[in-house]
């Protein structure tokens, strides 16, 4: 049988072990952390401990709302607001966020001096599905609030300086159905009532919560490796007569968008994957669909250009090994 080679971390990355053990740990003293008893109690203690092991480890000085997701965490951030969100944002964005878009240029970059003033803006830190990371250092909404996704990057890279910035625990090796949003001042929010101090409605998953910090706090020398796997696949790409999209641009190393011209991406994704590797086409909320990328629509690429494009995308188990593979039945598919 052919190992298979996950390259798709972009989606979900395999849950670390300690994550794992956490959840377990939690699974097993599991009690309600809103009854009034002695468990609920602990299980307070225990979740509370968890939100402070989970601001430490990015290094939030802020509040921290726990979520079902990032996408709930972007809801609550938006929902409510007229925001206006750059026209390259993840899905989760696009449905919550106003109608109004800010245009990126063909290296996907946003005008950050030109954001305007008095609105809530939604900028991802790192796009999903070029890798792209936006120049937020020092930037500063005018009488408004900056709203970052930092799904691809929390964990990675510092976090950027914003008012409300969204993590996911499942893109960084912790459980799924978990994420954060981060909030300077809760002046900045409207809120519903329920848990998380009125913000969001639902029994805590105090399992969840440890697996989320477990994977904060587990070691991330890999990303340090990240940068020279990428470089290398890029290299073998261009070798192999491929394009890398917004390669002149700056790009988180965990993400790689390319173009084999002549091959549609479903027919690469289809040889790649009998051949053992698992890569997509876009996110993983859109690869299903026919239609054609709003990404790379927004940064000017034609539509059958851009459905020639598959993204590669590396996580805490990527070895070199799988990379120089990946790269040997790509240059044999191309």
């Amino acid at each position: 049988m052919t190992t298979r080679i996950y390259l798709d971390h972009a989606a979900t990355t395999p849950i670390r072990p300690e994550a794992a053990a956490a959840v377990a740990e939690g699974m097993a003293r599991w009690a309600n952390p809103s009854s009034p008893h002695a468990e609920g109690r602990a299980a307070r203690r225990t979740l509370e401990d968890a939100r402070a092991r989970i601001a430490a480890a990015l290094g939030w000085h802020g509040e921290v709302i726990l979520t079902g997701g990032a996408s709930e965490a972007l809801a609550i951030a938006l929902g409510g607001a007229d925001a206006v969100a750059t026209c390259v944002e993840h899905d989760a964005v696009l449905r919550v966020a106003g109608a109004d878009r800010l245009e990126v240029g063909g290296d996907g970059l946003v005008d950050v001096a030109a954001l305007p003033g008095g609105r809530r803006i939604a900028v991802q830190a790192a796009n999903s599905e070029t890798g792209v990371v936006q120049p937020l250092d020092g930037v500063a909404v005018r009488n408004g609030v900056l709203v970052v996704d930092a799904s691809q990057s929390a964990g990675k890279l510092p976090l950027p300086d914003a008012d409300l910035i969204v993590v996911s625990a499942h893109k960084l090796g912790g459980p799924p159905g978990i994420g954060a949003l981060l909030v300077r001042d809760f002046a900045s929010l409207t809120p519903t009532g329920g848990q998380e101090q009125g913000y969001r409605g639902g029994t805590e998953n105090v399992p969840a919560a440890l697996g989320f910090a477990a994977a904060l706090e587990a070691p991330r020398d890999w990303f340090e490796r990240a940068a020279a796997l990428r470089a290398g696949l890029d290299a073998a790409i261009r070798a192999g007569g491929g394009e890398i999209v917004a390669d002149a641009s700056p790009r988180i190393p965990t993400i790689a968008a390319y173009r084999l011209p002549g091959r549609s991406a479903a027919a690469q994704l289809m040889r790649l994957d009998s051949a053992g590797f698992a890569v997509s086409a876009g996110s993983a909320c859109s690869s299903g669909t026919l239609k054609t990328s709003h990404v790379l629509s927004a940064m000017g690429m034609e539509a059958k250009a851009a459905s020639e494009v598959i993204r590669v995308s590396f996580g805490w188990t990527t070895t070199a090994q799988d990379v120089d593979a990946f790269a040997a039945a790509w240059s044999a598919m191309a």
